[in-house]
């Protein structure tokens, strides 16, 4: 749990500290105060840092000053604190805050008679403070999801202890991030792992806001590259899901487009009355997390009761079961696929998936007409199908299925093999 801009201008002892521009910025994430003694703050911030700049042993000029909020915008640092008085930097000049007004960076201006020390020192205690407050909280709601507390009056006592309310109906959401690997190739591990943890206070910090547009400030728990949050629905929400998936399918799209090259997937449980179905709503957004996973041609949130036969496929336990159903029906041409690296099971997918549409099909694996025609015939002599047969598209669509959905599924073949 971190403080904001705004929470930070708020404490009792920092009471002389002015916001002067950048307002918009004001619920950024404080992580951390840096006082800023060198020409360059780049190579020394990670991003969240409430950044001071005291115009001793540096440059304190309007160009200088200009630079430092735009590295400070750049390098997403939580704010900018110049101190002013009669040695250094005597006012801020009026360019400046225009330019983190237009950034949205807060701009806090601190006079000198307010020792820094004091300062920064309120805001230290004031983060450790928060941090374990938000480490209770986290670990209260870990217990629950986990169902580890079966006492209602328990619940109940520690919930009031530490700040938070349960009270109502909620459905558990459970977020992942994909691509870290490829990232790192193309960063290297150091830069990649910065990306990273700029990305897990990024979504937390994202999440925890629209929470509170849904009426609720419960904690997000970070897990790696998982999120989960506790989402609060009302009665008329029981049967659909309605304003909270347009928002956060919305929230999923602006997360991914920032976090590029990683994409954003989420999964979302049916309603949970009381606090006590919880570990039933995680289980169940886990099961719609890797159906969405699975099948990244679809939106990235995938609801529970979206699932259909997916539901009832990954309520068997007994994996021998569908995987012999897999090989069965789809056994010989994976097996031909797999000698002669060609591409009979994704075309047969691409048919499923458009209808039987064979223009439609040619045209999402960017092939012609005439290669799908060829494909097709050799997927009905090799596999002994008849896709004339409602029973047999049947089939082979819910092989398709748990074939996507199997942890083990290889990767698709080259679109445009012969």
């Amino acid at each position: 749990m971190s403080l904001s801009v705004r929470e930070i201008l708020q404490l009792p002892r920092l009471q002389a500290l002015r916001l002067r521009a950048g307002g918009a910025g004001v619920q950024r994430s404080v992580r951390w105060p840096y006082l800023a003694q060198d020409a360059s703050i780049a190579e020394w911030v990670r991003g969240g840092e409430l950044v001071f700049v005291t115009g001793i042993n540096t440059p304190h000029d309007e160009g200088d000053l200009l630079r430092r909020v735009r590295e400070a915008h750049a390098s997403d640092c939580a704010g900018l604190v110049i101190l002013t008085g009669p040695l250094y930097i005597q006012r801020i000049p009026d360019r400046v805050l225009a330019e983190a007004d237009r950034l949205g960076l807060p701009l806090i201006e601190q006079p000198y008679a307010l020792p820094l020390v004091e300062v920064t020192e309120a805001i230290g205690s004031a983060l450790v403070q928060a941090q374990m407050l938000g480490q209770s909280r986290q670990q209260l709601v870990k217990h629950l999801l986990e169902g580890d507390i079966a006492d209602a009056t328990v619940l109940e006592q520690r919930a009031q202890a530490l700040g938070l309310e349960f009270g109502g109906m909620h459905r558990v959401l459970v977020l992942q991030a994909t691509g870290s690997a490829a990232l790192k190739d193309s960063l290297g591990a150091e830069q990649a792992e910065r990306r990273l943890q700029t990305l897990r206070a990024s979504v937390s910090t994202v999440l925890e806001r629209c929470l509170e547009t849904l009426g609720a400030s419960l904690p997000v728990l970070s897990q790696g590259e998982q999120w989960i949050a506790l989402l609060p629905i009302d009665t008329a929400s029981l049967t659909g899901v309605g304003r909270m998936r347009t928002t956060l399918e919305t929230l999923i799209a602006n997360l991914t487009a920032e976090a590029a090259p990683l994409r954003l997937y989420g999964g979302l449980g049916a309603p949970c009355p009381h606090p006590g179905e919880l570990p039933r709503g995680l289980g169940e957004a886990r099961h719609a997390l890797a159906v969405a996973l699975a099948l990244p041609e679809r939106p990235g949130l995938c609801c529970f009761e979206e699932l259909g036969v997916i539901e009832l496929l990954t309520a068997i336990r007994d994996r021998s079961l569908l995987e012999r159903f897999v090989t069965n029906t789809l056994g010989a041409l994976m097996q031909h696929d797999k000698a002669h690296n060609r591409a009979l099971i994704e075309t047969l997918e691409a048919w499923i998936q458009s209808n039987g549409n064979l223009v439609a099909a040619a045209s999402s694996l960017g092939v012609h007409r005439n290669t799908l025609n060829h494909r097709m015939h050799q997927i009905e002599t090799l596999g002994g199908l008849d896709l004339a047969q409602a029973q047999q598209r049947l089939n082979i669509a819910i092989a398709l299925m748990i074939r996507r959905l199997s942890p083990h599924s290889p990767a698709k073949n080259t679109r445009n093999s012969a």
